[in-house]
């Protein structure tokens, strides 16, 4: 009893005071200061305009780095060694970033594809092989939506390391069509059925900077092949494609020009 009457003497009590109000002091100006900087912070990165994604990971990044070094000032405060204290966050941080090496390396490139913004939500693109539509651009992945109505969720770190094609960038786009030809059609028959077509067409750019063009290309074993090539809006790209393709073929039956097709030509040895 006499030893517990001791502990609680004027003494021992404003030393335990002292000890427990000097932290806690500490603990309430850290959580202050760390308010402001926080407030500070969040109108930077407002008046950046950075993607909802980026503002969310920075500010919670951010927060995270300022507990840290008030924990440490905190446990300075009470006596505790803090070198080994850093060296243990150290340590545990080293061990957290290898056992999470994939997720770190799609967040940081999701962080990139949002800074960067190589492509938008909308835009139709081509990503490691996958071309769609960008649904979303989200820290850990983008979401496409294909052609043929498929969801594909391609990791950042896949897209980052992959060549990105955007489609939707330019306001124009160059449809190309390989269209052959038989051997009897003079090059100038096919060519003005081909014209007719694109004459024809209002979606096609007619000025001079955006011609449309139709050249022989090559002499196949049973046919000859022309290039078609012709400038549209992007948004019309595929329509045009199809379109041109079945058109052309009318107008060829109209002006009297064959389609090609594999043949065998058979010489009697008489």
């Amino acid at each position: 009893m006499e030893e517990i009457k001791e502990l609680f003497t004027t003494g021992n009590i404003v030393a335990i005071c002292g000890f427990i109000a000097k932290p806690l002091v500490l603990l309430i100006i850290c959580k202050l200061v760390i308010g402001v900087f926080m407030k500070i912070a969040g109108a930077i990165m407002e008046k950046s305009k950075l993607e909802k994604g980026v503002y969310g990971f920075v500010k919670t990044a951010f927060k995270i780095i300022l507990w840290a070094i008030a924990i440490i000032i905190i446990a300075d405060s009470c006596g505790v060694n803090t070198a080994s204290l850093v060296t243990v966050l150290g340590v545990i941080t080293l061990a957290l970033s290898l056992a999470f090496q994939n997720i770190m390396t799609n967040i940081f490139s999701g962080i990139t594809i949002l800074i960067s913004k190589p492509f938008k939500s909308g835009d139709y693109v081509e990503i490691a092989g996958v071309g769609g539509t960008v649904k979303e651009i989200e820290l850990m992945r983008t979401t496409l939506k294909t052609p043929d109505g498929k969801i594909e969720m391609i990791p950042n770190g896949d897209v980052c390391a992959s060549r990105i094609t955007n489609y939707s960038v330019e306001p124009l786009r160059r449809v190309e069509i390989k269209v052959s030809a038989s051997y009897e059609a003079s090059t100038e028959a096919v060519q003005k059925a081909i014209f007719e077509v694109i004459e024809k067409d209002a979606r096609i750019k007619k000025d001079d900077a955006n011609k449309a063009t139709v050249r022989l290309s090559a002499y196949n074993a049973n046919d000859i092949e022309y290039t078609v090539r012709m400038w549209v809006d992007s948004a019309d790209y595929w329509n045009v494609y199809f379109d041109v393709l079945e058109t052309i073929r009318e107008s060829f039956a109209k002006n009297g020009i064959e389609f090609s097709y594999p043949h065998v030509v058979v010489h009697n040895g008489k």
